[in-house]
C-alpha cells in the first residue's frame, strides 16, 4: 500500500514516452504465493525523441528475479519495487528486454494486478494495475500486441484465459498444462487480462453482420451457469444493436466474460475477456430484482461497447478518461432506452445524475469532466466523468442532430482506429463533418460546476418574452467561469394541451425546438404566439443544469397532467413535491404544524390511476424525492432529521388521501402470470411496490406487507415487502419474522444477502449504527469482499441520512475508523467509501463540526494510503 502524499499529475505536463513497446510476450506460471511472470518486451525508441534517454519502467511492489537485455544477463540497472531504470541501452532503435518477476496472488487483498480469490486467479489492470505484474510503460498511450502463455496445475486451474484468440494448448507433464492466447489488436497495458481456475461455462455463438461466427462464453462458479442466461441474452442483443446503430462489428473469434465475487469495480472491458463483478452477471427471478436485471443488461452492454469506444480507440492519458467512459455510458443509455422505455429510462438517468453527480459538482470534490490534475487516478472514476460525461455527448447529439452525430461517429472510428486519443480529437471530427465551431461547447469538458439558468417569462399582445440569465457557480478549483453553450429544449403549450407555434423569434438561435444559450444573458422574443403559453423547459433533460423559473403552481399542475414530453411531465410533478417538502422542512425546523396542498395528493392519485401512462412511469412519478434530493435542493444548514420528518409527513398525507384507490390499484396489479424481467412486467411490479410503500403507512400496513412477503414468487416483490417491514414497522413481529426467514432462505447466496444487509443498513433512526455494528459480526459479512462492504457500510453512509448523520457524530467516528481499517487491505474501496463525506459542509453547524473531526482523524493518521488521503484532504480543503 502506498502511503506517500503522492505526486500531482497535470494535463499540461503531458509528454509522449521516449520509448514504445510494440510487442509483449508474457509467460505466466501460476502458483498461489509464488507466481512467476516472464515478460519479453520489444522496445523501440520513439521517432524524433532524445538521443539516448534512460528507459524507466513502472512497478508497484514488484520483486525482480531476472533481467536480460539483448541476450546480456544482468545488465546495469537500478531496480526498486516501484521502478526499473536502465541507462546503458543498445545503440539500435529496437531491442529486446526480458524481465522475470515474482508475485504473491494470495496476499493481494487490494484486488489490483494479479490476485487470487476463491481459488480463481484474476487480474484488474485499469488504471495502473499492470505495473503490479511486471515492469512496464504502464500508460494508456503505449499500445502493444500481446502474446500470452499461461501455465498452471490442471487440477487447480483447468481453465486458462487471456485476451484475444486461443492459439495453442497442451499438457506439460507432472499434472501441469498450458494455454496460449494472441491478441492481434494493439492495446494499452490496462486492458490486459488473465483468468485461471475451475469454473463452469455457459456457451453460445453470434453471427456478425459480415457473416463471421463468434464463439461466446460466460464463465461462472459451477452450478450457477443457468443464472448467466440473461447476461448472455443481453450480450447478443448488445452486439446486434451496436451493428445496427453504430455500424460496429466485433473483431475477434471469441468473446468471453468471467464473473468473480471479489472485484473492486462493476466490470472491466479487457479486450475479448471482460471480467465482471458477479452481481452484474448472475440473475433469475428468485435471486435478483428487476433493478438487478436492468443493471445487468446495461453493464453487459457498456463493457461490450467499450470494444470500440475504449479498446480499438483508447485514451491518450488518464485525463481523457471521459473520452472512453462518458461516450460509452451514453451508448449504453441509448441501448437501454431502445430495449425498454425511452421516457422512463431518461427519468431514471436524470435521477441518478442528480443524486450522485450534482452533489459532486457542488462540493469539495468537484472537478471538470476532463480533470486537469490528479494525485490518484483511481479517485477520478466518478459520476462526473461517467454520468456528466455521457450528458455532454448527448448534448452534442442534440446540437448537431441525429444524422450529423452519426456521421461524426463514423469519421471518429475511421480516423482514429488503433490510436490513443484526446477530447480535442473527438470534437474535431464533429467540427469537420458539420462545419461548426465547437470550441465553446468544449467548455463542458473543461469547467466544473453545474450551470444554472434563471428564466423570467412574460407575455403581452402575442409576444412571449424570455429573459435568460446563465451562471456557473464557482468551485474550489475554479472561481472564474466562462459562459457555456447550453442546448435548452422547450415547448410552448396552450390551454388545450397542444403545442403553440410562433411566427418568428429574435434574441438567440432557436432550432428544432432547442434554444441555444451561448451568452450570460439573452432576451428572446417569440412573436405570433396565439395565447399565453405554459412553458415546458429542458425537455428530455437536454442539458445537465439547474433551472430557476418564475412559474405558477397551477402551471406545474397543468404540465404534470398534459406535457407531451415524458421527462418534463415528470419534472413538473417532482418540482411540486420538492417545493412541498421544503416548505414542510421549514415547518419542522420552525416547530410549526405540517401542512400540505390538497392538490398534491389529488394529482398523485390521478397519476397513479392513469392507465394511459406506463406503470413504470407512474411508479417514478409518485415516488417522493429522496432525503438526499431534498437536502441538495435546500443547499445549506441541513438537518437530516427534519427532512425525514417532512418526507414521512407528505408520504402519510398522500397515503391517507388515496387510501381506497391505492388499495384497489394494488389489487389490480397483482402479478399471477409467469415472471418476465421485461419492461412491462418490471413496470407493473414497480408501481405495485410503490403503492405498497404508501399503504404500509396506514393501519394494517404491516399485515399487508407481511402477506406480500409470504406470497412473493420473485425477489423484487420479496425485497419490497421486506424493506417496507424493516423501515416502517421496525421491531414488529412481522418485520422480525421476515428478516429471519429471508436469512434462512438465502443465507448461502451472498448476492441475495447483500440485499438483506442493505435493507437493515438503511432502516432510519439512531439505532441504525448499533444494527450495522452487529451485522459486521454476521457470518455472511466479510470485510475483505467489496460487495459485502458496499452493501453494509456503503449503504449505511450513503443511504441512511438519519442514521449516518446522527447529531452526536458517533456514526462519523465509527465510519472513519472503518475507513482506516479497510484502507490497510483495499485503498480503492476505502477511498470510494470516503466520498460519503462529500457534502459535509452543507450540514448544520453541530454536524459539520463532528464530520470535520472524523475527517481530520483520518488525515492525521500516518499509515493512510494515497487513495484515501487524497479524498480526505480534498474534502477538508
Amino acid at each position: 500500500m502506498r502511503t506517500d502524499t503522492g505526486q500531482v499529475f497535470r494535463l499540461e505536463d503531458y509528454r509522449p514516452s521516449d520509448y514504445l513497446i510494440p510487442q509483449t510476450r508474457l509467460t505466466v506460471r501460476l502458483a498461489p504465493d509464488a507466481t512467476t511472470v516472464v515478460a519479453e518486451l520489444t522496445i523501440e525508441r520513439r521517432p524524433g525523441g532524445d538521443a539516448a534517454p534512460p528507459l524507466v519502467l513502472d512497478g508497484d511492489g514488484l520483486k525482480l528475479k531476472r533481467i536480460e537485455l539483448e541476450s546480456v544477463a544482468q545488465p546495469a540497472h537500478e531496480a526498486t519495487p516501484e521502478r526499473l531504470v536502465l541507462n546503458d541501452l543498445p545503440a539500435t532503435d529496437r531491442f529486446t528486454l526480458i524481465l522475470e518477476t515474482e508475485l504473491d496472488p494470495d496476499d493481494n487483498k487490494a484486488l489490483m494486478g494479479l490476485y487470487r480469490s476463491n481459488g480463481v486467479y484474476c487480474t484488474q489492470c485499469e488504471p495502473e494495475g499492470f505495473r503490479r505484474i511486471t515492469y512496464f510503460l504502464d500508460r494508456p498511450d503505449v499500445l502493444s500486441v500481446y502474446h500470452v502463455r499461461i501455465e498452471a496445475p490442471h487440477a487447480a486451474a483447468p481453465l486458462l484465459l487471456s485476451n484475444g484468440n486461443p492459439v495453442a494448448s497442451g499438457e506439460l507433464g507432472n499434472g501441469w498444462h498450458f494455454a496460449e492466447w494472441h491478441d492481434p489488436h494493439p492495446k494499452p497495458s490496462y486492458l490486459f487480462a488473465l483468468v485461471a481456475g475451475d469454473l463452469g461455462r455457459l456457451g453460445d455463438s453470434f453471427t456478425t453482420m459480415s457473416g463471421r461466427e463468434v464463439e461466446l462464453g460466460i464463465y461462472v462458479e459451477h452450478g450457477k451457469e443457468k443464472l448467466a442466461a440473461y447476461a448472455m441474452d443481453a450480450l447478443k442483443r448488445s452486439m446486434t444493436w451496436d451493428e445496427e446503430v453504430f455500424g460496429r462489428e466485433y473483431d475477434l473469434d471469441v468473446f468471453n466474460i468471467v464473473a468473480v465475487s471479489d472485484f473492486n469495480m462493476g466490470a472491466m472491458e479487457n479486450k475479448g475477456l471482460n471480467i465482471f463483478n458477479d452481481k452484474y452477471v448472475l440473475a433469475d427471478e428468485t435471486t435478483a430484482t428487476d433493478t438487478d436485471f436492468a443493471n445487468i443488461e446495461a453493464i453487459i452492454a457498456h463493457e461490450y461497447f467499450h470494444n470500440w469506444t475504449g479498446n480499438r480507440i483508447t485514451c491518450r492519458d488518464w485525463f481523457q478518461l471521459c473520452l472512453k467512459e462518458g461516450l460509452t455510458v451514453y451508448r449504453d443509455h441509448e441501448f437501454s432506452a431502445d430495449q425498454r422505455s425511452r421516457g422512463v429510462k431518461r427519468i431514471a438517468e436524470v435521477r441518478t445524475l442528480r443524486a450522485l453527480q450534482f452533489p459532486e459538482d457542488q462540493g469539495p470534490l468537484a472537478h471538470p469532466v476532463r480533470p486537469r490534475r490528479y494525485r490518484e487516478i483511481n479517485n477520478f472514476y466518478t459520476a462526473t466523468v461517467y454520468e456528466k460525461g455521457s450528458e455532454v455527448v448527448r448534448m452534442l447529439r442534440t446540437i448537431l442532430g441525429a444524422a450529423m452525430f452519426r456521421a461524426g461517429m463514423d469519421l471518429y472510428f475511421e480516423r482514429h482506429d488503433g490510436q490513443a486519443c484526446t477530447i480535442e480529437d473527438f470534437l474535431k471530427v464533429f467540427e469537420d463533418v458539420s462545419g461548426r465551431d465547437l470550441s465553446q461547447f468544449g467548455l463542458w469538458y473543461n469547467q466544473s460546476g453545474t450551470p444554472n439558468l434563471t428564466i423570467k417569462p412574460s407575455y403581452e399582445a402575442g409576444t412571449l418574452t424570455l429573459e435568460i440569465e446563465q451562471s456557473v457557480p464557482p468551485t474550489p478549483s475554479e472561481s472564474r467561469k466562462r459562459a457555456m453553450h447550453i442546448p435548452l429544449a422547450f415547448g410552448l403549450i396552450g390551454s388545450d394541451g397542444k403545442e403553440l407555434e410562433w411566427t418568428e423569434v429574435e434574441g438567440a438561435s432557436v432550432e428544432d425546438g432547442v434554444i441555444h444559450v451561448r451568452k450570460r444573458s439573452h432576451k428572446l422574443r417569440f412573436h405570433g404566439v396565439a395565447e399565453r403559453p405554459i412553458l415546458s423547459l429542458n425537455r428530455g433533460f437536454s442539458a445537465p443544469i439547474t433551472l430557476a423559473v418564475e412559474q405558477k403552481p397551477e402551471d406545474l399542475i397543468f404540465l404534470a397532467g398534459h406535457d407531451s414530453d415524458p421527462f418534463a411531465r415528470w419534472q413538473a410533478f417532482n418540482t411540486l413535491l420538492t417545493d412541498s417538502l421544503i416548505s414542510a422542512y421549514r415547518c419542522v425546523r420552525g416547530d410549526t404544524r405540517l401542512r400540505f396542498p390538497s392538490q398534491i395528493a389529488q394529482l398523485a392519485g390521478r397519476i397513479a390511476a392513469d392507465a394511459s401512462l406506463e406503470p413504470a412511469y407512474r411508479a417514478l412519478a409518485i415516488t417522493l424525492p429522496s432525503e438526499t434530493d431534498i437536502a441538495r435542493d435546500i443547499g445549506k444548514d441541513i438537518d437530516p432529521d427534519a427532512i425525514f420528518v417532512a418526507r414521512r409527513g407528505l408520504s402519510d398525507f398522500i397515503a391517507r388521501s388515496n387510501h381506497e384507490p391505492f388499495a384497489e390499484l394494488y389489487r389490480e396489479l397483482r402479478d399471477d402470470g409467469p415472471f418476465s424481467p421485461d419492461a412491462a412486467g418490471a413496470g407493473r411490479r414497480a408501481l405495485r411496490n410503490v403503492v405498497l410503500g404508501y399503504l404500509a403507512r396506514i393501519e394494517g400496513g404491516a399485515d399487508l406487507a407481511g402477506t406480500q412477503f409470504s406470497a412473493a414468487t420473485n425477489m423484487t416483490d420479496l425485497v419490497a415487502a421486506l424493506g417496507t417491514l424493516a423501515h416502517d414497522h421496525a421491531g414488529s413481529p412481522q418485520a422480525e419474522a421476515a428478516l429471519a426467514d429471508f436469512a434462512a432462505r438465502h443465507g448461502a447466496m451472498p448476492l441475495a444477502m447483500d440485499k438483506w444487509f442493505q435493507i437493515q443498513a438503511t432502516a432510519p433512526g439512531e439505532q441504525a449504527l448499533d444494527t450495522v455494528r452487529a451485522l459486521m459480526r454476521h457470518p455472511a459479512f466479510s470485510a475483505d469482499n467489496p460487495n459485502r462492504v458496499r452493501a453494509l457500510l456503503g449503504t449505511f453512509s450513503g443511504g441512511n441520512q438519519t442514521g449516518f448523520h446522527r447529531a452526536d457524530g458517533a456514526a462519523y467516528a465509527f465510519f472513519a475508523e472503518m475507513l482506516k481499517d479497510i484502507d490497510q487491505r483495499n485503498p480503492q474501496l476505502s477511498a470510494r467509501l470516503a466520498t460519503a463525506f462529500r457534502s459535509w459542509r452543507s450540514l448544520e453547524p453541530v454536524r459539520q463540526q463532528k464530520a470535520r473531526q472524523a475527517l481530520a482523524s483520518i488525515a492525521g493518521a500516518s499509515d493512510v494510503s494515497v487513495d484515501l488521503r487524497d479524498i480526505v484532504e480534498r474534502s477538508l480543503a
